[in-house]
């Protein structure tokens, strides 16, 4: 099931996204799906005519993961971490869909990251391997955007990492994934340049989200990112950046000096 968050008229609203590509229509769903479950209203429009959101934007966190792809640690002249090296993310940083991504003043090096994101579904804590796959609302796109410059100097990420509009996801949250074997890619004005897959991930979605939650409560809406493969580089004005993970979609942002 593809959950998104949409506007039409005035205000947010969570719908259910189904059809084949190119003829999606999205069913309205009341309240909340995240506390009501999902209730269908009826009502129903056409993809086209609305204007996806971002499909959560977390109530409490966004924690990152770096490192998390061999590949990528060997491109960026580091080693594998010996444990999920972690970062927060501010929900400000939070953008949806065809959302501008406005590069700050005080960076010239952002960098595109693309990668597999996890959203949380209920409060946890300290949660087994083998409970993971119940506190997982589902998955979507995210592109953790990074100033690589502040990252050299600041000595901690919060900068680099947080700053606004660094953290686009999207299109819509898919609730039924098997997530031990999808392409995740990315492209620059139409261009392939990230080429990785799930599979190369160290560590894999289960043994993240258990891992996370033994320093983190994690609350309903949280967002894990799980790591980017290589492949990565700058983005400047005016520039498209498309991240798509298989089964999932295609993010799509335009960066704006």
């Amino acid at each position: 099931m593809r959950i998104a968050r949409f506007i039409q008229d005035s205000d947010p609203t969570f719908g259910v996204v189904d059809g084949d590509e190119g003829h999606e229509e999205i069913a309205v769903i009341k309240g909340d799906p995240f506390f009501s479950g999902v209730q269908l209203t009826g009502e129903r429009h056409k993809l086209e005519d609305v204007r996806l959101l971002a499909p959560i934007i977390p109530r409490s966190k966004v924690v990152g993961i770096g490192k998390n792809y061999a590949d990528h640690a060997a491109e960026m002249g580091g080693e594998v971490p010996a444990a999920p090296l972690m970062f927060f993310k501010p929900n400000t940083s939070v953008i949806g869909p065809n959302d501008p991504i406005v590069l700050p003043s005080f960076s010239d090096e952002i960098s595109y990251e693309a990668e597999l994101a996890v959203v949380i579904g209920r409060i946890c804590k300290d949660v087994p391997l083998e409970r993971v796959d119940e506190v997982v609302f589902g998955y979507t796109c995210a592109n953790d955007l990074t100033a690589r410059d502040a990252q050299r100097t600041d000595g901690q990420w919060a900068r680099a990492k947080g700053f606004d509009t660094s953290c686009p996801v999207g299109p819509w949250i898919e609730t039924e994934l098997d997530t031990d074997n999808l392409a995740v890619r990315s492209y620059l004005d139409g261009e392939l340049v990230q080429d990785g897959n799930t599979s190369e991930m160290v560590w894999g979605v289960r043994e993240l989200v258990s891992y996370v939650s033994q320093a983190f409560t994690l609350l309903p809406g949280d967002i894990i990112l799980t790591g980017t493969p290589a492949g990565v580089g700058l983005i400047t004005d005016g520039q498209r950046i498309e991240v798509q993970v298989e089964g999932i979609g295609t993010l799509a942002n335009i960066a704006r000096g």
